[in-house]
């Protein structure tokens, strides 16, 4: 795939376009319209150094089309999308014609979906040449690849990468993990990735055998997040506070905290900071390590990333239900 600055923008498909691909989506064209806005806004005379920003790729999607198997799909996409003011295509049923029109493809499609998508007749020859980037959980990019190319990969197949973001994509909050690849992406794919995932959120590189733990961290991890918030917010509620002030404080406290990891704080650090001798705090924290509650978040991770690892095998659940 060559990504030079000849022509215009690129075209990004989306093939499976349901509420991560909208979020996806959202986020390409909000951060395509701050540029958009900064060009149009005189930069200030810079006074001393400060750290430049990551160049963007040469050439940025420009065209957008989303592809589902549902009709209705079209009117949320629309919905959710049209208010930016980027050209955007909608089809149902035309993965075949939506692959084609693609310089990058998003396959976004439920993980047991995948083989639908990617066998139909046609497809090998929409998508030879270009960037591949999947976002199914526990789906490998080994396991797309062979999927496509059973007598080996050709000189013209198209370059599969595997990525996995969350569900704050909608506020582009994610936490998105890039599959290294082997051979490597092309500097101008890995900035083209990065760049898309960033707009999201933040990005890490990993390598795939680190993608099932990353798909129960950050894939599962909102979910283990919310319920702990949610337990925090019935205790304040327990002891007088209003319902919904209490998950404002909640969520506010459990937003700071991350703010403050971000930004250099460990937590454990933190933890003893908060933590005088004799106060509320470190009575409460006894309070949860009583309950293992370090011990039964750690061990919700390790088995989300073992129920990770079966999915692109088909198999569903903890008890290892074929689907």
């Amino acid at each position: 795939m060559s990504l030079t600055p000849e022509s215009q923008g690129l075209t990004l498909t989306v093939l499976g376009c349901g509420t991560m691909g909208i979020s996806i989506l959202g986020g390409v064209m909000a951060t395509l319209a701050d540029t958009r806005l900064r060009s149009h806004i005189p930069s200030p005379s810079p006074s001393g150094t400060s750290t430049p920003a990551t160049e963007p790729p040469e050439r940025l999607p420009s065209k957008f089309i989303a592809c589902d198997s549902r009709r209705e799909a079209e009117k949320t996409v629309k919905a959710g999308l049209g208010h930016y003011n980027f050209p955007l295509t909608t089809l149902t049923n035309e993965n075949i014609r939506g692959a084609s029109q693609a310089d990058v493809i998003l396959l976004a499609c439920k993980p047991q979906g995948f083989k639908d998508i990617l066998g139909e007749k046609g497809m090998k020859e929409a998508i030879a040449g270009k960037l591949l980037i999947s976002i199914l959980a526990g789906v490998t990019g080994k396991q797309i690849e062979d999927f496509l190319y059973p007598d080996g990969v050709p000189e013209n197949a198209c370059r599969v990468v595997r990525v996995m973001p969350n569900t704050a994509s909608a506020v582009r909050e994610s936490m998105s993990v890039i599959a290294a690849s082997n051979p490597p992406l092309s500097p101008a794919q890995h900035s083209l990735v990065t760049w898309i995932f960033n707009s999201i959120g933040r990005t890490v590189s990993l390598p795939p055998t680190n993608m099932d733990a990353c798909t129960a961290l950050c894939g599962s991890g909102p979910a283990f997040f919310a319920l702990m918030l949610e337990a925090v917010a019935d205790g304040a509620v327990a002891m007088g506070l209003p319902r919904q002030e209490a998950q404002t404080m909640a969520a506010q406290t459990m937003r700071g905290t991350a703010g403050l990891v971000l930004n250099g704080e460990h937590p454990a650090m933190l933890r003893d900071k908060v933590s005088t001798p004799g106060g509320c705090t470190i009575g409460g924290l006894l309070v949860l390590e009583e309950g293992t509650v370090r011990g039964t978040v750690a061990r919700a991770v390790r088995e989300a990333t073992v129920v990770a690892s079966q999915l692109g095998q088909g198999v569903q659940g903890v008890n290892g239900t074929r689907r």
